[in-house]
């Protein structure tokens, strides 16, 4: 199937500046029109955020793409909506998201602004991939994160995703010649173990800063995208937009208090 028709929006959380979203581009412009509907700046750890109260800032932005691109003064989720509702005469054949400087894996997902861009598209039911690369330097090399992201972008543009599932893609910093391969993993377990600093104190007011350790849970099980990472392989998460634990689902409905019968 030629994927040269279609429709690819792209965001990040790190900002229309970054170096990794120019390398989505750069990689997108190979397979389809490309629109650009990225925050004006940084907005990591934003997560699913979105403005609701303060009014949300477009502007046309240009940096040397051939593009349709706009800055958009708000959250990663803004651009998403935004994009889909004002900007766009239709939704895109798919959404791309990053790639991000520094992983989202395991429990970073539920921080993550890269992420929530990626799981809004699959809300609205349009295929969405969120990269992320194992470096958070400025001036990372994304060139074998975006020979990646090619592969996989074409794959799910040719073949798809189920309804309400996103990709998250997290990438190793390797060479070409190290990378084992891309492995379907699950989450890791674990958890982000903060350490707050003091840095002033202003009018009885004590300001922090945050720094954080991921405390990983099962780090002898192979199945998990931080093993795939570790390993040097690209972890590929599908993650559903439906948070419902089907497991437990049943068995709470046997309870007396949440089977309707108790009041």
């Amino acid at each position: 199937m030629s994927v040269s028709n279609k429709l690819i929006l792209i965001t990040n959380d790190d900002g229309i500046g970054a170096k990794g979203i120019k390398k989505l581009i750069d990689v997108a412009m190979q397979l389809g029109e490309v629109i650009v509907v990225a925050p004006a700046s940084p907005m990591s750890g934003m997560s699913h955020a979105i403005s609701v109260k303060d009014e949300l800032g477009i502007a046309t932005y240009q940096n040397g793409y051939n593009i349709s691109q706009y800055i958009c003064f708000g959250t990663p989720v803004d651009c998403i909506k935004i994009a889909t509702t004002k900007i766009l005469k239709r939704n895109p054949d798919i959404i791309l998201s990053g790639i991000n400087h520094g992983l989202n894996s395991a429990a970073s997902v539920f921080y993550s602004g890269t992420m929530a861009a990626a799981l809004e598209g699959a809300l609205k039911g349009i295929p969405s991939i969120a990269f992320s690369l194992d470096d958070f330097s400025p001036d990372a090399d994304f060139e074998l994160s975006g020979k990646i992201a090619e592969k996989i972008i074409t794959d799910i543009i040719n073949n798809g995703l189920p309804e309400g599932i996103a990709l998250n893609v997290n990438i190793p910093v390797t060479s070409f010649d190290k990378l084992n391969g891309i492995k379907i993993a699950r989450q890791a377990k674990g958890y982000w173990q903060e350490k707050f600093i003091e840095s002033k104190e202003d009018n009885e007011v004590k300001y922090y800063s945050v720094e954080g350790e991921f405390i990983n849970l099962e780090p002898d099980a192979t199945d998990t995208d931080e093993w795939a990472i570790k390993n040097n392989y690209v972890s590929v998460v599908p993650v559903p937009v439906d948070l419902t634990s089907y497991v437990y689902f049943n068995e709470l409905k046997k309870r007396a208090i949440f089977n309707g019968k108790t009041f």
